[in-house]
């Protein structure tokens, strides 16, 4: 029992160590945000590419209102998993981060500059009491004096550099297809369909253009931009990943009265059948009487 006690008193305070030297607040951080939907991001030879999966849970949800891309400045989107609300206020500081520099400098802000600046925003609320860490990671991808970057931010407050990345739910599986099919040599158009590939191996239903969210940042204009539903139905059909449509009410109601009908067709025509034989029987019975 005193040991249970002393978990819960290690498990509930931010600001304590196990014996162990663990934050279990920051673990459990980790965890909300293996529970979100999968952010990917791929950094490409001429630029950055942000894929998010941004299904809604009712069909009565509008799409559009599903936040998982967002804009931080000219030359940097942020695909965020975890908690959504933690995401916002995130991008929030990053986006006031972003106009100090270019206010004060008169210069766009560098990928990894803006990244260290959340992380170490993220990290002091990992040793502050009476508050919690943040229950989302980020990724962050732009261009930096002419070349593509790519970082990611973990809850305990840690940047992380990468080539390719996924973070959220399935994020090993989708990892594992990216490490497989990677090649620093992408195009653009290259890494948004691989990452759309890689999304829809954890996918069994298929993607949707509106179930998927699309950044991109671009070495030639160094300006992100999130592409339209036309753009990403496009390639999603180009690359055979698009969902296959689902039946109409409609005609759901028509197949199911068609098979109503062929299956009271099939019981009719039992039973004549069975009247037909019943009455040979009869006919034989009569036959042999008269014998």
């Amino acid at each position: 029992m005193q040991g249970q006690a002393q978990q819960q008193a290690y498990d509930r305070g931010i600001t304590i160590f196990s014996p162990d030297g663990r934050l279990y607040q920051v673990e459990y951080a980790r965890e909300a945000v293996k529970r979100g939907t999968a952010s990917i991001g791929v950094r490409a030879a001429d630029g950055v590419v942000l894929v998010a999966d941004k299904r809604a849970r009712s069909s009565l949800m509008e799409p559009a209102s599903v936040e998982k891309i967002h804009k931080a400045d000219d030359h940097v989107g942020v695909a965020s998993a975890g908690h959504v609300a933690d995401a916002r206020k995130l991008i929030d500081f990053a986006r006031r981060q972003a106009q100090v520099n270019r206010l004060r400098y008169g210069e766009a802000i560098g990928i990894e500059t803006l990244t260290k600046d959340i992380t170490d925003h993220i990290q002091q609320y990992t040793q502050v009491g009476g508050a919690r860490p943040f229950g989302v990671a980020l990724v962050v991808g732009g261009i930096e004096n002419g070349e593509p970057r790519l970082f990611e931010t973990d809850p305990s407050g840690t940047p992380y550099e990468w080539k390719a990345l996924s973070v959220g739910s399935n994020r090993t599986d989708i990892r594992e297809y990216l490490e497989e099919h990677y090649s620093e040599d992408l195009s653009t158009d290259e890494a948004v369909a691989l990452a759309l590939e890689a999304l829809a191996e954890v996918n069994d239903e298929g993607l949707r253009p509106e179930g998927v969210g699309v950044g991109t940042v671009t070495v030639d204009d160094e300006t992100f931009h999130e592409r339209s539903t036309a753009e990403k139905e496009a390639i999603l059909e180009e690359h055979g990943l698009l969902a296959e449509d689902e039946p109409d009410e409609d005609d759901a109601a028509d197949a199911d009265a068609a098979d109503a009908d062929a299956a009271d067709a099939d019981a009719a025509d039992a039973d004549s059948a069975e009247d037909d034989a019943s009455g040979d029987a009869e006919e034989s019975g009569a036959d042999a009487d008269e014998e």
